[in-house]
């Protein structure tokens, strides 16, 4: 485990997520704090803000909750087999690597083909906002 603990708030700060949002992800068993304080405090290491910053960065891209569960599970996984890799008396299972290699490629195709239509539905609306700037006076300003 990684050293240092975080309260929930400063997870939240971190990660820019509120502190509801962080606990709906434990509810779904995307997140789980590395320990508890002995007050019942949720506690989080770095490796913990890590997975919270997946989670948010899937978001956007339009990925369930399911979808999270299952990404972060294969990179578990994932790690795993690498970590069984490095001990030359453990073997992992024969093509796993491979398959899950398989679908971290498959959700990093889900997020290009994704990212590409937020950039064309961004195109349209800076056109749009233009097109709003173009009917104004001239040299009046926009607000932010």
């Amino acid at each position: 485990m990684d050293g240092k603990h975080m309260q929930i708030g400063e997870v939240a700060a971190r990660t820019g997520l509120s502190l509801r949002t962080i606990r709906h992800y434990e509810e779904a068993g995307l997140v789980t704090p590395s320990a508890r304080s002995q007050g019942g405090f949720r506690l989080y290491t770095e490796t913990d803000v890590a997975r919270l910053m997946v989670i948010r960065r899937m978001k956007p891209l339009g990925f369930t909750l399911d979808q999270m569960g299952d990404l972060l599970d294969v990179t578990d996984r994932l790690d795993a087999t690498d970590r069984l890799d490095a001990d030359a008396d453990a073997e992992p299972e024969p093509g796993e690597r491979g398959a899950l290699l398989e679908r971290v490629r498959e959700y990093e195709r889900t997020a290009a083909e994704q990212v590409e239509r937020l950039r064309v539905q961004l195109s349209r609306a800076e056109d749009f906002a233009a097109t709003l700037r173009a009917r104004l006076p001239e040299g009046e300003s926009r607000r932010p």
